[in-house]
């Protein structure tokens, strides 16, 4: 049994406190959070402890791995004094806003040789580990384009906005880790152009809710994201891979599927009302993979390397939405 300490109690929160006491190979042994309230309720509903100090979740003694999920202007500090404390980690994406505080809290991490994940669950879907199967036995050929779609059902409050570091550090760098995934490849160059169409006081925050990014791979072949704050008809997430010998794609995931028909009309069902709902397996399938890997003693994926460059692509996507022109991306 792996004790697993988690570290925050919000939404995320209380996403991974539920996978963490549903899972077997897991003894949940507490959570912390600087709302101590809110820590107390959600440990109550899931039958481990709150505490009230972080000294009692960094103690080797009682706890083996911390679940970093809280504020994202703590996940460094977190990750370092874990370490420290030779404990294994999962860390919520990003392991900073910052990417030079980020760089450093992972080399701190990396020399005490603690496993660490960070959680990219993207990767842990069902119909991207299918296609990433097909793309590794080439049945598609050599890749030459990628075409993703992410499209949230709504702008989050501005609040969130505000500390997020932007669309394409917050929503779009999934899909720049799935890339590298996906191809095992590193981007080599971007491209980013967005506009506020949806909420028009996000320029306020340099933000964008409606964004297209170009990226380049070293083999030539090309990405193109285009990532939506706020649709009219539920979360659309999806992923063509186009190659040399056929295309491979992943379907818009519907809630269900039921079609049904009627005088010049065929109902279908439709798709989930937000991102949460069309991803939600994916969170317990990443934790079980880190488990797994604590037990066999493997080297947990997305790794810390993995994490870096998503972000290194984020922050190129970044600077090429507010320069206009194509950025290097700097590894």
């Amino acid at each position: 049994m792996q004790r697993f300490a988690l570290l925050g109690a919000g939404f995320i929160g209380s996403v991974h406190a539920a996978n963490l006491a549903a899972h077997q190979g897991v003894e949940f042994s507490r959570i912390y959070d600087i709302d101590h309230d809110r820590a107390k309720a959600l440990a109550e509903t899931h039958g481990t402890q709150a505490v009230g100090d972080l000294d009692e979740v960094f103690d080797p003694r009682h706890v083996d791995a911390v679940f970093i999920a809280s504020s994202t202007d703590t996940h460094a500090q977190h990750l370092v004094r874990a370490a420290d404390a030779g404990l294994a980690v999962v860390c919520e994406k990003p392991i900073d806003l910052n990417l030079r505080r980020a760089r450093e809290a992972a080399a701190h991490a990396a020399g005490r040789g603690v496993p660490v994940m960070v959680d990219f669950n993207r990767r842990f879907d069902r119909d991207y580990v299918e296609l990433k199967r097909i793309i590794d036995a080439g049945e598609v050929g050599d890749v030459e384009l990628l075409q993703m779609s992410t499209r949230g059902p709504a702008v989050p409050p501005l609040s969130y906005i505000a500390a997020s570091g932007g669309q394409m550090r917050d929503q779009t760098v999934h899909f720049f880790d799935l890339v590298r995934w996906l191809t095992g490849l590193d981007p080599v160059e971007v491209s980013a152009v967005g506009s506020a169409l949806a909420e028009p006081s996000l320029a306020e925050y340099d933000d964008v809710d409606t964004s297209a990014v170009t990226l380049r791979l070293p083999t030539g072949a090309l990405v193109q994201i285009d990532s939506i704050r706020r649709t009219s008809y539920g979360y659309d997430e999806r992923i063509e891979v186009f190659g040399s010998g056929g295309m491979a794609e992943t379907q818009r995931r519907r809630t269900g599927a039921v079609s049904r028909y009627g005088a010049g009309q065929v109902i279908d069902d439709g798709l989930h009302p937000g991102w949460f709902e069309r991803v939600q397996p994916t969170y317990a399938a990443a934790l079980s993979h880190f488990v797994a890997a604590l037990e066999d003693g493997a080297a947990p994926t997305p790794s810390l390397e993995d994490g870096l460059k998503a972000q290194a692509i984020a922050e190129a996507a970044t600077r090429s939405l507010h320069s206009g022109r194509t950025e290097k991306v700097e590894y």
